[in-house]
Formats: structure tokens, sequence, C-alpha cells
């Protein structure tokens, strides 16, 4: 099965151009959608999700139109977005249940084993009776996994499901979403760099709704491996280099200026070459639109 999107825009009343004429094609698998805040990222998740309509273009799901169709792709669909509410009063295992019965598992012994499968998949069994208020940010996150996963869903969309947790449990968060993504679609839209180049095949840059890049990231990393240089400058010296160079990025480092360029030949000047990442991938595509 494959999500194909085609044409696709989207215009709020405000004016502000969501999406525009984008087209991608996402196999099963795990597929990262890169763009800064405000780039388009949510809108699409929720065109996808079928809480919005679309102004032009199409989505298909294997057979199913995504447009039309709302009721059949939901079936197929779990969604974690980045804010999802809970009741802080209830226990994991009795809002999981309550979720399974609104999804249509009515036999009360198949739900108490696809609860507790569940539970047990996101390593929350142990934790099942306390209420989910006393979760942590990865707890809570991972029992939004568990509850997109009720149904056995085809597509799985997850916005932004790493944003504030802290590294040990965003490693725990990142392998379930790859043991997961072996069998399903699961669209990782997020702004960290890392998620993407950590756990998918496939991925799409996007920013003010236009498809900026899309391909393996490891294949973008090859293409501009050669050209990216580095230097170390003073912050004043900034502007200047702006104006000469591509500079893709800039950070200071112990008190010193370092800016990344992008130059296929050599480009003197004190300019060494630097190992080239997903996030310079990344910075080109947003800043400069060159790979």
């Amino acid at each position: 099965m494959e999500l194909i999107i085609k044409n696709l825009s989207k215009t709020y009343p405000n004016g502000v151009k969501a999406l525009n004429n984008l087209s991608l094609n996402i196999p099963r698998g795990m597929f990262g959608l890169l763009g800064p805040n405000g780039a388009g990222k949510s809108s699409l998740m929720r065109t996808i999700a079928t809480l919005q309509e679309a102004d032009e273009g199409s989505i298909s799901l294997g057979e199913i139109d995504v447009l039309k169709k709302k009721d059949e792709v939901r079936k197929l669909l779990g969604y974690l977005p980045q804010d999802f509410g809970t009741y802080p009063n209830m226990s994991a295992e009795d809002l999981l249940d309550h979720i399974a019965v609104l999804k249509g598992v009515s036999n009360r012994k198949e739900r108490k084993e696809v609860v507790k499968a569940l539970l047990e998949q996101t390593n929350l069994y142990d934790v099942r009776k306390k209420n989910l208020g006393g979760y942590s940010g990865g707890m809570r996150q991972r029992f939004g996994i568990a509850q997109a996963l009720l149904g056995n869903p085809k597509l799985i969309i997850v916005d932004e499901p790493t944003a504030g947790l802290d590294p040990a449990e965003r490693n725990r968060f990142l392998n379930l979403l790859s043991e997961i993504g072996e069998n399903v679609i699961i669209i990782l839209s997020t702004h960290i760099v890392d998620d993407v180049k950590e756990l998918c095949t496939n991925m799409a840059i996007i920013n003010k709704g236009t498809l900026l890049l899309e391909g393996d990231p490891l294949k973008a990393i090859e293409k501009i491996k050669t050209s990216i240089w580095k230097k170390f400058i003073s912050k004043n010296e900034l502007d200047e280099y702006q104006k000469t160079y591509k500079v893709i990025s800039s950070k200071l480092i112990s008190g010193r200026m370092q800016i990344n360029i992008y130059s296929e030949p050599d480009p003197g000047n004190g300019f060494q070459p630097t190992d080239a990442g997903l996030e310079e991938v990344y910075f080109l595509a947003i800043n400069e639109g060159i790979v």
C-alpha cells in the first residue's frame, strides 16, 4: 500500500497558503517530513488525517480516495498529533479500553487482550493502573502511540513526537516507531533532523507549503558531501561572508563563530572541508534551494 498525494493546495481564510501544489509518493515504512515551524507540515498531516479539506488536489491510500471516503480512511488510520488530550484522572488501561470501544472492539475479552498487548508493546504495562496525569512526557507520548495503534492501522501519522523529550525517552520512542514502521506507512512530521536521519529511508523537506526535496536521506547527503566547507570567523564578519558565500549555517563554539558554506570548487580563503550530514542538506534546501 502506498500513499499518493497529487497537486495538493490549501489556503486558509486569513490568506495564508499552507500547501502549494504539493505532490508526494509515500511508500510503506518510515517516511520523514522535515520543515521549519510554519512550513505546512501540520496542515498536510491534518488533511491526510481527514481533519480538514483541501482546496485542490487528491490523496489516495491504496485504492481509497482519502478526500472523498473519509470514514474508510479513518478505519485504517492511527494519528498522534503534536498536542493530544487525555483524561488525567483515568488510568492508561481504562482509557485505552474506552478508546478501543469507540474503535469498534466490542468483545470484552478481545478488548482486554488488545489493550494488554499494546501496553506491553509501549512498555507501559507496569504503570497501566497509574493515572495519566502522573505520566512523564515520554510515557505520555508512548501512550499516544498505543492509542494510535488500536485497530491495526495501515497508516500512522505522528506530528513532532519527540519535542520536549529527554534523550533516554526520545530513544525509547524512536525505537518503538522503528519497530512499528516495518509493516505499515508511518509519516514522521518533525523539525528535528536527527529523528529523520536515524529512522527514515525516505523523506521530504517542505517550506511554505512547497516541496523542496524528496528522496533517500543518505543519497541526499552523498550528493553534497564534498561541497561543504567550514571556517572560524569573528561575529562582526558574518554579514560580509553572507554576501560573498552561500553560508548555510553558523554557530558559536567556545566563543568563536563557525560558518559552514556550500561550494563545489575549493573556496580557498582559509576554508577547510567538513563532513556533510542531513542537517546541511536541510539548511541547503531551506535557505538556498540547492539540493
